[in-house]
């Protein structure tokens, strides 16, 4: 194991990659029930999502350590979640099973481009500015749907959202899990968002606003709710009821995030393992490689888009360095099988602080866009307002792809503006003129 590993050649040892893979694990353990809720407002079953979501970070997990040899661990992605349940499924009327179709083609679209090697054209194609809007406006989107959650931000009919009730106990419940998560994370407490969200159910079963488990391991639930879903459905309904103009706007969505996330945090994690050499990143082709796969895998489970998983950062930081630390992060995914009982105690209250935590990580792109720009500020600001207020990813995208190619036209700067960008602008108004009627 050692010399598949190259334990040596990275300055590491069993004792060392284990505990980086628990630390990973334990950072990034809030998604096993901050995903069942968040895609259960898509109408699916809440205990398969489960056991989709722990598969699917388990056996991407595994890919990744084995081929790549890198200490990443993978599971669905936050914000990519959000954008199947509450801009496909909910905002545009698109059946869970189709969503799920549209997560798979994506993996396989993602796969062929990794396999061609023309990623790098495609990274290239697409202006960092509007990648770190992208990052920035989903952080955004994220917070407002934890918000919305904790009651803190309400409906109104005068000014479209207002404060909430303060004094309600639920509200309070949630504050009470935010300013625990916010402790947590400023101390620098490793899985800070996964203790928080501990804390706040204990708290909410100590003033009987969340009822006691009846227990805390139990039988895994049936993945039969959500397993291949996406391929029987379009056996009951036909191909015509499925391929759509709506469908491929949703997997260029889904495509677009998941591609850019997971380079972006490839690169972070293996910069700080000291992985990248000449700004180079060794064994990229099978990193994104065991990404792609994971998503495709997890659509036919019963999750939306698996991704690298920026939280790897606290495991590299235990002293992670290869694929014996994601091996130990998805042992980890697939003993949480045993604890689905634990999803009766994972209210909106609960997952609202880890959902508002997240977006405040996701924001932090916003330093990376050189507002002064006028040019590139408009795009750019457009893509970030635009998801939260229309509450749609898709929106915030196809608005700032559009703006782009036009204000830098205006500017005198359209030789810049990469081909595969002015294809993009046309495909986006098309998305605006048919879809949104």
């Amino acid at each position: 194991m050692d010399r598949f590993f190259r334990f040596k050649e990275h300055g590491t040892s069993y004792k060392q990659e284990t505990i980086a893979g628990i630390t990973t694990f334990l950072s990034m353990a809030y998604i096993l029930f901050v995903n069942p809720d968040i895609l259960s407002a898509a109408g699916m079953d809440m205990g398969a999502v489960f056991v989709a979501t722990a598969l699917a970070a388990a056996i991407g997990t595994i890919i990744m350590g084995v081929v790549a040899n890198y200490p990443i661990a993978l599971a669905p992605g936050m914000g990519l979640n959000a954008f199947f349940a509450f801009s496909v499924v909910i905002g545009m009327g698109i059946e869970w099973q189709v969503a799920l179709f549209g997560v798979f083609i994506s993996g396989i679209i993602f796969i062929l481009i990794t396999l061609s090697g023309i990623r790098e054209v495609i990274i290239n194609a697409i202006p960092a500015e509007l990648k770190y809007a992208a990052g920035a406006g989903i952080g955004l989107f994220i917070a407002f749907i934890g918000l919305k959650s904790a009651g803190i931000v309400v409906p109104s009919e005068a000014t479209a959202v207002t404060l909430g009730d303060m004094t309600a106990g639920p509200t309070l419940l949630a504050i009470f899990g935010l300013i625990v998560t916010v402790i947590l994370m400023v101390r620098g407490v490793k899985g800070g968002i996964f203790y928080g969200m501990i804390l706040t159910a204990i708290a909410g079963i100590a003033v009987n606003l969340i009822n006691m488990p009846s227990r805390i391991v139990g039988a895994v639930p049936s993945l039969a709710p959500t397993f291949g879903e996406a391929f029987f459905y379009i056996g009951e309904v036909g191909w015509g009821e499925i391929l759509t103009l709506q469908l491929l706007v949703v997997i260029l969505t889904f495509l677009f995030v998941d591609f850019f996330d997971t380079a972006g945090t490839l690169y972070a994690v293996a910069n700080q393992a000291g992985f990248v050499k000449d700004n180079k990143l060794p064994r990229a082709d099978k990193a994104l490689l065991a990404d792609s796969s994971a998503t495709s895998i997890g659509a036919i489970l019963g999750t939306s888009t698996t991704t690298a998983y920026i939280e790897s950062s606290s495991g590299v930081a235990a002293g992670g360095r290869t694929g014996f630390t994601s091996l130990v992060t998805a042992a980890f995914f697939l003993i949480a099988l045993l604890f689905s009982p634990l999803l009766a105690v994972v209210t909106p209250q609960v997952t609202a602080p880890a959902l508002i935590i997240v977006g405040v990580l996701m924001a932090s792109s916003l330093g990376l866009i050189d507002w002064k720009q006028f040019e590139i500020a408009v795009p750019s600001f457009l893509t970030i307002i635009s998801m939260p207020l229309t509450y749609s990813i898709a929106t915030g995208i196809a608005l700032g792809f559009i703006f782009y190619p036009l204000t830098m036209i205006v500017k005198g700067k359209g030789k810049e503006v990469h081909p595969i960008m002015y294809v993009l602008f046309v495909v986006f108004l098309l998305y605006f003129a048919f879809l949104t009627e």
